[in-house]
């Protein structure tokens, strides 16, 4: 009967609105909440970030007039948000715990911080919006079992690579097209042993962080948003690290397609990504129905039996708030992993480390993030991206190396790593 904004506009009139909590209020979720306080239907309800003055400033993105109530205290921010005001905190359970909030965003760019905010959530019945991709390539299909448990939703983010290019995976598996590769661009030169301090004067002008900056330029965030989509769709890497073929847009449907037919592909029903295209993100579909290749080459697609679908932007943030619409609304997420992983985001040394040494983090200068497929990583015991920051090594590891489980000290003391190895646990059931 209705559609999304039809509803929305309901919720409004009725005063229902959807009560958001933030959790992280940098660009990203400062974003958020702007978007929210342009929408019917929906309130900004918690934001939550380390300080009170950060959180409290989110609000002011958004330019609908609302009291904000800097608290910690659970039965303040209820009475706060229940006489129709927003409640800045610190304290991220204020955000997974209070009654009226309907749904939790995760916007900490931390998997332990992911980790930790999912697990409560659910916990306290909250739909979670996952936008760590780092966390959900990690933990995804045991939080998305328990967020089923809970009879709550768990997923992606939309705006954000992963969830753009499951929408076009929908529409073209709904229609029965074969997906012969999904894909998003890169417009970063590719440079695998990049460390932050090769990017500063790119990320200074960009102001951004040298490090998040580090993590497009060293193929990390490419091979992780990646990882989401295959364990998303049961698409995978056809070569660990993916072909990074260049192409532009009219190219895609002549490169990423199997070698038989001219392209790089040994397979069809991967993932992969094409330097020179950007923003967006893309699938190659199949069909070699004759009446579909007619109607196809009438609307100017092309002669076949290869398609490109493009979708030419992701808004990042700005979208996310559909996807807590949608939880609400219609009990969907913008994409989800399914029972197990079907790949494993690795780590590979950018230079020669020495035994007792900590790994850093993501982008940072120990290591770099690549896919390869679960089962391989398995079989070769692999350490997992997601949980490499931290450990210190047993022995000294060269450069270029895959990181393994047995070249580091193990410390499972983290909700993350609990979960992970649960989540391996259970990966036989």
């Amino acid at each position: 009967m209705y559609g999304m904004y039809d509803k929305l506009k309901l919720r409004e009139k009725e005063g229902n609105p959807i009560q958001v909590g933030i959790i992280g209020v940098g660009q990203m979720g400062a974003e958020i909440v702007a978007t929210i306080g342009e929408m019917d239907g929906m309130r900004a309800a918690v934001t939550v970030d380390l300080t009170i003055e950060r959180a409290a400033a989110a609000h002011r993105q958004s330019r609908r007039p609302v009291k904000v109530t800097e608290t910690n205290d659970p039965d303040a921010a209820a009475k706060a948000v229940a006489e129709g005001g927003a409640v800045a905190a610190t304290d991220f359970s204020v955000a997974t715990r209070l009654p009226q909030v309907d749904v939790v965003v995760d916007a900490t760019g931390s998997a332990e911080m992911g980790a930790v905010c999912s697990l409560d959530a659910i916990h306290h019945k909250k739909h979670v919006v996952m936008m760590s991709v780092e966390c959900d390539v990690t933990i995804g299909p045991i939080l998305k079992r328990m967020a089923d448990d809970a009879g709550v939703v768990y997923g992606m983010a939309a705006g954000d690579e992963p969830a753009a290019i499951m929408e076009v995976w929908r529409f073209a598996r709904s229609m029965g097209f074969e997906v012969v590769c999904a894909g998003k661009g890169k417009n970063n030169p590719l440079n695998i042993h990049a460390t932050p301090d090769d990017v500063l004067e790119k990320a200074n002008a960009r102001r951004m962080s040298a490090k998040m900056l580090c993590e497009f330029v060293d193929g990390s965030k490419t091979a992780i948003e990646m990882a989401a989509v295959s364990n998303a769709t049961g698409l995978v890497p056809d070569v660990r690290g993916m072909h990074a073929a260049k192409a532009a847009v009219p190219e895609l449907n002549r490169v990423f397609v199997p070698r038989k037919d001219g392209g790089v592909l040994e397979r069809s029903g991967v993932v992969d990504f094409a330097i020179g295209v950007h923003p967006g993100v893309f699938l190659i579909v199949k069909t070699d129905n004759p009446c579909l290749v007619n109607g196809l080459s009438q609307r100017d697609m092309g002669s076949g039996p290869y398609y490109t679908l493009y979708r030419p932007y992701h808004l990042c943030s700005i979208e996310v708030p559909l996807t807590a619409a949608n939880c609400v609304l219609y009990g969907e997420s913008s994409g989800h992993p399914g029972p197990k992983l079907i790949s494993e985001c690795i780590a590979i040394t950018k230079r020669d480390l020495k035994a007792g040494e900590a790994l850093d983090g993501i982008g940072e200068y120990s290591y770099r993030g690549s896919i390869d497929l679960a089962a391989t990583a398995i079989r070769e015991n692999l350490l997992p991206l997601g949980l490499a920051r931290g450990y210190r090594l047993k022995r000294d590891v060269g450069k270029d190396r895959v990181l393994a489980y047995d070249m580091v000290e193990l410390d499972a003391d983290s909700p993350l790593r609990q979960l992970r190895r649960l989540q391996d646990a259970l990966r036989e059931d």
